[in-house]
């Protein structure tokens, strides 16, 4: 019998690398993209008349519009404003309300008053700040796949195969079409869709794996270790697939019970430090 507390205390704090903080290809690439239309809009900066300079540059380059939503650190190309004459929806991608109406977007948001007032010198180095904040945003994401990656490192080393012996991101009704099996245990009678990241086929057993990472603590850990005891619960009985979850960090600290829950009635959950033991070689394959 493992111990749970024992098994617990050989959580990572981190696993991510130094391109986790930010991406900068993507942070410059998506500067570059309207890089030509940030250097016109500058002509905008410390002007005196600022309304009036922004109507020519948009009559004379009306692409200069689609680079106003970055400017408040929005992605969408429409951007809803409500006030007393009732609902907005700015397009910045093809103009839909007057230019005038422009106008007032802008000096309402605060932009002609942070472009006349010189509160910054360039809109480029601006935005580069701006999608360096956004990227932020995407560190779960890349936390998710680190710990992927990491997982799939493992599973090559155990001398698995992708599209052969290991599969990447695999539906239940992929799974029960490719090896005609029935799942419909977890997928409640083929009513809902679950997707595993990885699924290890051997001879006589499917393997569906799932991985995460915690960083930090919050609700999230105690509905996935609630989810997770469900499917291990339901498919415990199945003499064809077990259900595998391999899972670490420090942010379970804050959900420990609801982990030790799953911990009692899951088998095949595992950390990394269970990789390192070799697991995949001794229990998977």
């Amino acid at each position: 019998m493992r111990d749970f507390d024992v098994w617990m205390a050989g959580f990572r704090t981190a696993i991510s690398g130094y391109k986790y903080y930010t991406d900068f290809e993507k942070v410059h690439r998506n500067v570059d993209a309207i890089r030509v239309e940030l250097n016109i809009m500058n002509s905008l900066i410390g002007s005196d008349d600022i309304e009036t300079d922004f109507v020519a540059l948009c009559r004379r380059y009306p692409e200069i519009l689609k680079c106003i939503p970055i400017l408040l650190a929005k992605r969408e190309t429409e951007i809803l404003t409500v006030d007393f004459d009732g609902e907005h929806l700015f397009s910045f991608k093809k103009k839909n309300y007057p230019i005038e109406d422009y106008i007032v977007f802008m000096q309402e948001t605060g932009l002609f008053d942070l472009m006349r007032n010189k509160r910054i010198h360039s809109l480029v180095d601006y935005v580069t700040g701006v999608e360096t904040g956004l990227d932020s945003n995407a560190r779960k994401n890349r936390g998710g796949h680190a710990m992927e990656d990491l997982v799939e490192s493992y599973l090559v080393r155990a001398g698995l195969q992708k599209g052969k012996t290991y599969f990447k991101e695999m539906y239940i009704h992929d799974i029960e079409k490719k090896w005609d099996v029935d799942l419909s245990c977890i997928s409640n009678e083929g009513s809902t869709e679950k997707r595993f990241d990885f699924v290890i086929k051997r001879p006589r057993m499917i393997y569906g794996i799932e991985t995460n990472f915690y960083t930090s603590g919050g609700s999230k850990l105690n509905e996935t270790a609630r989810s997770y005891k469900t499917i291990a619960l339901e498919t415990k009985d199945l003499p064809y697939f077990k259900f595998v979850w391999i899972t670490d960090g420090r942010g379970w600290g804050s959900a420990r019970n609801n982990l030790k829950e799953t911990f009692d009635v899951l088998e095949n959950l595992y950390n990394i430090m269970d990789l390192d033991e070799g697991v995949i070689f001794t229990n998977l394959v």
